[in-house]
């Protein structure tokens, strides 16, 4: 018998347009599939919520075919017009935010707020690209030659490949494909495997829009695939850029492949995110961030709070204050807002978690708070975990220096502010960071040059949480990439600089004499 959860949500499928869980690849207005059968799982019942095909390579031609012509196209309409197209899509998102958030929570395991926030933030993101549509400046310039005139435009790229993974599966692909649109690009999306179904959903949705304005198939496409399918995308030399969201491991060879051909990536990978606890921290704050960062999506964040490196003067509050408030976090079914935390996504997943433990504990971490596997009613398919807390001795732990996603927290202590600083920029990712002080000067220091090393920055709040209006990506192992707000658009588009001869002599570079 199908869970409750499993009821609410499948009557939300009626809703987004999906009458037949069936689905495979899409090039807008039309649905085949030939490959083979992957079935889509609930983290939070075990039940079976439909299945989908994978992309056989004939199919993936077809979408290309598709995509290419629709990029020859949608090119040449004004700019302010794809944003008019942009915003319908995001007036259809807050039409279907309730059904599509519930998916999201369904189908991923995270809190149904968390659902909810996620299909807002494609909202959002529409909102801010529809601004961004008349706002595609590029600068004019003057030439040290007279008579002449100089400036740069942007134009389109052209086909976008998008790679998104589980654990945001529905945002991210947004923060790229309203960009790309609004820039005259299209786009060919291959979301993780392991959440098929969100994109199914967002696929129809944008099929509504698409058939109200009469626009071509291919603007939008779906693939749908493990590794092999996302390797169709990375070595495609009509792809001209692969934004990649997943591992540091995923994103080198991504990276790699599409070097290769003289292509561009974005890449938008893992994060080993640290909170600084200074003496000067309002604690309250503290806990509540920490909580919240390492808690949250049950770990399975990019921006997952994972290090919490704490002044000797106030760790054993710290300390004390956190255990008691990871014992008020709420386990359970994330479709019941009540709880705090929902499942990891699978029992791979469910195998790492305790496998990171277990390293902790012979690497000579001490566990505060115990992690395990819950079982009984409401558990039965066997991904729920407790957030669990390690003290250990320093930063340097192998285990400390890998990013296992999962609710694992590590608390370890420091003396001065360039020690602490030192330990949250001495691992390889370079995602998010954070200081809780309320002393003007360790806050500037933690932003300046000498201070954090990763692409975000922030005081007083956690490391998760990013707004859509700031370009969101981090360095090292991170990948370098930057999607979402400030001048993000750019990697999206080509730049071309423009020379103008409204003279009536052509002067030579470098003052070359050539008579004729």
């Amino acid at each position: 018998m199908a869970s409750t959860a499993h009821s609410a949500v499948t009557s939300g499928f009626e809703s987004l347009g999906i009458r037949k869980i069936n689905h495979g690849t899409s090039t807008g207005l039309e649905s085949t599939g030939n490959g083979s059968v992957v079935d889509s799982y609930s983290p939070v019942d075990g039940v079976l919520i439909g299945s989908v095909t994978t992309t056989t390579h004939e199919e993936y031609e077809r979408v290309m075919e598709r995509a290419t012509e629709a990029f020859r196209y949608w090119r040449n309409v004004p700019a302010p017009r794809r944003g008019e197209i942009v915003r319908q899509f995001g007036e259809r998102l807050r039409h279907y935010k309730d059904a599509l958030g519930r998916l999201v929570s369904y189908e991923m395991g995270k809190s149904l707020q968390e659902g909810l926030g996620e299909v807002q933030e494609m909202i959002d993101i529409c909102d801010f690209a529809v601004g961004l549509s008349r706002q595609l400046y590029g600068l004019t310039m003057h030439s040290e030659r007279p008579g002449h005139r100089m400036y740069e435009q942007w134009h389109p790229l052209g086909v976008v490949g998008i790679i998104s993974a589980f654990n945001f599966p529905v945002a991210v692909w947004s923060w790229n494909s309203a960009l790309a649109w609004v820039c005259g690009d299209v786009c060919v999306w291959k979301a993780s495997e392991k959440t098929p179904l969100c994109a199914v959903a967002c696929q129809h949705i944008w099929n509504e829009v698409a058939a109200e304005n009469q626009l071509p198939e291919g603007i939008s496409c779906i693939i749908t695939g493990d590794y092999r399918v996302g390797e169709m995308l990375t070595r495609d030399e009509r792809i001209a850029l692969v934004s990649a969201t997943g591992s540091s491991r995923m994103g080198k060879i991504v990276g790699a492949a599409v070097a290769e051909r003289f292509g561009r990536s974005l890449l938008e990978l893992g994060g080993n995110n640290a909170i600084i606890v200074t003496p000067h921290a309002d604690l309250k704050m503290t806990i509540i961030g920490t909580v919240f960062g390492a808690c949250g999506t049950a770990g399975q964040r990019c921006t997952t709070t994972r290090r919490l490196i704490v002044h000797e003067s106030v760790y054993d509050q710290v300390k004390a204050q956190l255990t008691a408030a990871y014992g008020q976090v709420r386990i359970g079914n994330p479709l019941d807002e009540k709880n705090h935390m929902g499942p990891l996504i699978d029992q791979a997943a469910v195998k790492s978690y305790l496998k990171a433990i277990e390293d902790a504990q012979e690497q000579g971490g001490r566990i505060l708070v115990p992690g395990g596997v819950l079982e009984g009613p409401g558990f039965e398919s066997g991904c729920y975990v407790k957030p669990c807390i390690v003290e250990v001795p320093d930063s340097s732990l192998a285990v400390v220096q890998h990013e296992t996603f999962a609710p694992i927290l590590y608390l370890m202590k420091y003396r001065e502010l360039d020690e602490a600083v030192a330990m949250q920029n001495g691992v390889r990712q370079g995602l998010s960071s954070s200081i809780m002080t309320t002393n003007l000067r360790e806050a500037e220091y933690f932003l300046s040059q000498n201070g954090s090393d990763c692409g975000i920055a922030n005081v007083n709040i956690g490391t998760s949480g990013a707004e859509i209006g700031g370009a969101f990506g981090g360095e090292k192992e991170t990948g370098g990439g930057r999607e979402s707000g400030s001048d993000s658009w750019k990697f999206y588009m080509r730049r071309q600089t423009n020379t103008i001869n409204y003279s009536s002599s052509l002067p030579l570079a470098q003052g070359i004499k050539f008579d004729l």
